[in-house]
């Protein structure tokens, strides 16, 4: 898989790289960008086949949330079958490896996460990227780390596990840090198999019986942003892991939008609140320069015309990356940016600039802000 492979070479000063879910574990951590959620039961196989959706490069298949409890058996034998199906179609040569979304199965509990994993086949491995594991806490985290261990050890192959923080113990204030650290410790103990930490916005919100409006981000809900900013102050000390931002709720946009009249400034319209594009998209281009500024990396979403936006905007610009590697390649002490308008101090802004070049590798390098609108287009 390689972001953004639909566009042409020519947007990028420097392009994205491939992936798949064999590359490092340092680097893939970086590449999830827009992951897209759906229900267990849904038949994808034609969707991947066609290549239906330009620069889909990461997707999850749920048996949570998005699945009711009695059609759990039946979207664990569709999730089966769609990797029978991909298996023969490799074997035919109708698709290849690289072409296959990293695919993520987002459990429902313990149990079910066993059960499903006792239908799974040594030749099911290599299509499977991770778990999610929904409202992980200390109590049930362990448990999941270490079946997941032993999935591993059975197959001699390498399956991700992925986190979703979102339970009430960590939306309250009164137990919320100790249940961070908790759930700290176990990440820790079991590092090498953590690939990225979700966040629950939604469920988070409903403990508060509140909902962001379509003109508002995630941000702007103070017990939420809360939430948010001690996730960020616990897993994000010195890029420890790689945390993706909470999904946007709404869409309106379609493959068929252009946007050859919007200013090359997204930044400074979107803040002074000038119309780019509608209310849905201008959200959330909104909420991705806010979980950008404050160091998430991707984004849970639950619509294919957000992919473009949440890619695009995860790209670095030349003068960034510039900065990254002067930093990177300076020994110590302060020093003019190259543009000339900044300053990049070489010891605080070091791991700033390790993100900023893992991201780049990820998403590539573009000339200036102008060009994000480039990749939005589908």
């Amino acid at each position: 898989m390689r972001h953004h492979a639909h566009q042409p070479s020519s947007k990028f000063v420097i392009e994205p790289m491939n992936f798949d879910k064999y590359t490092d574990q340092e680097m893939l951590r970086y590449c999830l960008g827009a992951t897209m959620y759906m229900p267990g039961t849904k038949d994808f196989l034609q969707p991947i086949l066609d290549k239906k959706y330009p620069g889909l490069t990461s997707m999850v298949m749920c048996f949570e949330d998005a699945c009711k409890e009695e059609l759990v058996p039946e979207a664990e034998r569709n999730v089966i079958n769609l990797l029978d199906k991909l298996n023969e179609q490799l074997d035919k040569g109708t698709i290849a490896y690289n072409e296959i979304p990293l695919i993520i199965f987002r459990v429902r509990n313990q149990e079910q996460f066993e059960h499903f994993t006792s239908m799974l086949k040594p030749e099911h491995i290599h299509l499977i990227t991770a778990f999610n594991f929904p409202k992980f806490n200390k109590e049930c985290g362990e448990a999941y780390y270490a079946h997941l261990e032993e999935i591993n050890e059975k197959f001699g192959e390498i399956i991700y596990g992925m986190p979703i923080l979102e339970s009430k113990e960590m939306a309250y204030l009164e137990t919320r840090i100790p249940e961070l650290m908790a759930v700290k410790e176990i990440l820790d103990r079991h590092k090498k198999l953590v690939l990225n930490v979700r966040v629950g916005g939604t469920d988070w919100s409903s403990v508060f019986g509140m909902r962001r409006g379509i003109n508002y981000t995630i941000y702007d809900i103070l017990p939420v942003r809360d939430c948010l900013k001690d996730v960020l102050n616990v897993f994000a000390r010195h890029n420890d892991y790689s945390i993706s931002g909470p999904v946007w709720e709404y869409f309106r946009a379609t493959k068929e939008m252009k946007f050859e009249d919007i200013p090359n400034s997204i930044n400074e319209s979107l803040f002074k609140r000038e119309k780019l594009i509608n209310d849905a998209v201008d959200g959330l281009l909104r909420e991705l320069l806010l979980d950008r500024a404050n160091g998430f990396i991707g984004k849970t979403i639950i619509h294919p015309t957000h992919i473009p936006y949440v890619n695009g905007m995860l790209s670095v610009t030349e003068e960034v990356y510039n900065d990254a590697l002067q930093v990177l390649n300076t020994s110590g002490g302060v020093i003019k940016s190259a543009s000339g308008n900044k300053m990049n101090e070489i010891g605080p802004h070091r791991c700033w600039a390790e993100k900023i070049v893992n991201r780049a590798k990820a998403y590539g390098v573009i000339k200036n802000e102008g060009c994000y609108m480039d990749l939005f287009n589908m």
